[in-house]
């Protein structure tokens, strides 16, 4: 069955092969994981004012209605979807337009496991969405800042808990005794995997100091993530979603390439398609102004930017500039010296050494801004969201 789901993921939303592999398990993972969460204590004990016994209790709050993306077709909807079920909900799941076979999958592999009607799917347009939000009694939301908005302030009017996850303009800040091999290795992979369609794609290197022999390494690691057909394994670049992606993509590099940067990997050139799909080369450029569109803006693709700043106090100031918090990383071997920007990052996220990209299903996540709105998605904070807290007071008034 893994077989099936990765060749599935590949096939439905372009995902290189061993990354859509890494998705099938951690989808499995994640159901382990809240198979045991649904067996944790659910409450506490507080000592009684009156005499008695005086305790909490953790209720689901009925429906959990679930909008869900492409980019992660399996993991998203089930990092979702597995704590509202641990909590007691019934699930309503709306997934992308280009992910409809992977939900369907999801619901052939839980119904012989759940009574009939507790995991549900529907699928359709923006008009789908919004009927999802209107019936459930609780809203979970990944995808673009503009549709969270709406999201948002719809299930707000009908009075139910939510939580929005909507993207983020991610910074990898270099310090200047970072290992330029190391890093321009790391931080290609998290801007260029996947053709940089994640929300925790890193979207801005901030390299502290001169840095040149990190820009030339993160340039030549940029240019050798050629894209292949992502049914093939040994790379990591596929093809973007669709052809308006596409077209969006070369738009924002042209953008820039107007505006003074300057193309230090891949670009608007064609080269040969690898196959059927639509294939951008992962861009790196430098060289831009600060409030330049491609400095503030998340531009989903294989695409980032090369700031340059004379020290940490105007990396910090620069990667806060942005209206998104979601992730940030921190490149350096001194370790004083990265938890002190770790500090003071607002991020929801701040990987210290790490790349921006990839999450850990049993920590919180989220951002900060408008990168998310409510409370944190995975681990324990998933149940946590999914239920509500019922205080019970018993006053015993003797035999």
């Amino acid at each position: 069955m893994s077989g099936r789901a990765t060749d599935l993921v590949i096939r439905e939303v372009g995902k290189p092969r061993a990354e859509a592999a890494g998705e099938v398990g951690r989808t499995a993972a994640i159901l382990r994981y809240y198979a045991q969460a649904s067996f944790a204590a659910d409450g506490a004990t507080f000592p009684p004012s009156l005499g008695g016994l005086s305790y909490s209790r953790r209720h689901p709050h009925g429906v959990a209605g679930l909008i869900t993306p492409w980019n992660f077709p399996l993991a998203i909807p089930m990092w979702k979807a597995a704590p509202a079920l641990a909590a007691g909900n019934a699930v309503l799941l709306k997934p992308s337009p280009d992910a409809m076979a992977s939900a369907d999958l999801l619901v052939e592999l839980l119904s012989p496991w759940l009574p009939a009607g507790l995991f549900a799917v529907v699928h359709g347009e923006a008009e789908t969405g919004a009927a999802v939000v209107a019936e459930a009694d609780v809203v979970s939301f990944t995808g673009s800042s503009t549709v969270g908005r709406h999201v948002v302030v719809d299930a707000a009017t009908h009075g139910v808990p939510v939580q929005a996850e909507m993207g983020g303009q991610n910074a990898a800040i270099v310090l200047p005794d970072a290992d330029p091999a190391r890093v321009a290795a790391m931080v290609a992979g998290a801007a260029m995997g996947f053709a940089g369609q994640k929300c925790t794609a890193t979207r801005r290197i901030i390299v502290v100091g001169d840095g040149s022999d990190v820009v030339d390494a993160l340039a030549e690691s940029v240019r050798a993530m050629v894209p292949r057909d992502p049914s093939e394994s040994g790379h990591a670049v596929g093809p973007v979603i669709n052809a308006a992606s596409l077209r969006r993509i070369r738009d924002a590099i042209e953008g820039g390439v107007a505006s003074g940067g300057r193309v230090l990997a891949g670009g608007t050139v064609e080269h040969d398609m690898p196959g059927p799909g639509w294939y951008v080369l992962p861009t790196l450029i430098d060289g831009l102004p600060e409030d330049h569109h491609l400095a503030c803006e998340e531009v989903f693709g294989p695409l980032a930017i090369v700031q340059r700043v004379p020290n940490v106090d105007a990396a910090i100031a620069l990667a806060n500039s942005v209206r998104y918090g979601l992730v940030s990383s921190v490149h350096g071997h001194d370790l004083d010296d990265v938890l002190a920007c770790a500090d003071r990052l607002e991020t929801g996220l701040v990987r210290i050494n790490a790349p921006t990209s990839g999450v850990d299903f049993y920590a919180p996540f989220g951002g900060d801004k408008d990168s998310s709105y409510g409370q944190r998605e995975q681990g324990t904070a998933g149940i946590d969201f999914y239920s509500t807290t019922r205080t019970v007071a018993i006053v015993s008034h003797g035999g």
